[in-house]
């Protein structure tokens, strides 16, 4: 499967605890950091649960459109 690069964009705080513990279970511990996971049915669950906190990069479809 592909590659994503998840940044966490917007703060956790004033919504539900669980979605501050799914941030963190992404890899992401401050504001702005930005990891790279393996797209996979379980980071894509995680990833829609606080969609709303992240901003989403498809590493692989980047590369094809400068076609390296």
């Amino acid at each position: 499967m592909g590659l994503l690069r998840i940044t966490w964009k917007k703060s956790a705080i004033g919504y539900r605890r669980d979605q501050g513990a799914t941030v963190r279970a992404l890899g992401l511990r401050r504001l702005h950091q930005a990891v790279d996971l393996e797209d996979s049915p379980t980071v894509r669950g995680m990833i829609h649960k606080v969609r709303h906190l992240l901003e989403i990069r498809d590493l692989d479809e980047e590369e094809g459109r400068d076609g390296t």
